[in-house]
């Protein structure tokens, strides 16, 4: 269909950059994973019934660029932003979204909650997970759930105690910096 591959793509400096790496990420060997177990074009043949030809509104996305991107989402537990952000701020993300940001873009936060309603409305989002949980159950495998967590230090008064003027047993102070 389309984004069949990075093999006739030329190499990035990034991808240089990476592949002097002395290991990969667990993530980036999931993404690995499960971009040779999916089968894409059977997968997007599913949602081709229903998606949006382009001839009015928007230009569309590829199907297949946009399943990436929705798998991205569920896999790692990321809101719409978020997880264009994610494509472009992870390499582990961009090489399996397989795009090249000298060619493309990645697809912005309002067309993945489009493609997300769609595929959800019309009960294929189910179709892919199941799938992907039997092939795991098969090899011995479970998937997990996991949640990216921003921390975000912010400056407070220095003391912890609470009005009963005891200390509070959820407050904590740390250091960033010299501060």
């Amino acid at each position: 269909m389309e984004n069949k591959g990075r093999e006739n793509a030329q190499i990035s400096m990034t991808d240089m950059e990476y592949s002097c790496r002395k290991r990969t990420t667990r993530r980036e060997e999931f993404l690995e994973m499960m971009d040779e177990i999916i089968p894409w074009e059977e997968w997007a043949g599913l949602i081709v019934p229903h998606y949006p030809d382009g001839r009015r509104g928007r230009p569309v996305r590829g199907i297949i660029t946009m399943l990436r991107m929705y798998l991205l989402q569920n896999w790692f537990n990321l809101a719409d932003e978020a997880t264009e952000e994610a494509i472009y701020d992870s390499y582990a993300f961009r090489k399996f979204m397989r795009l090249d940001f000298t060619q493309e873009s990645v697809p912005d936060a309002t067309t993945l909650l489009k493609f997300r309603h769609l595929i959800e409305e019309k009960g294929i989002a189910g179709l892919f997970f199941k799938t992907q949980n039997e092939f795991f159950a098969k090899h011995g495998r479970i998937m997990r759930g996991g949640t990216i967590v921003d921390a975000t230090i912010i400056d407070s008064p220095s003391s912890t105690k609470n009005a009963e003027k005891k200390r509070d047993p959820e407050a904590h102070q740390t250091k960033k910096g010299n501060q």
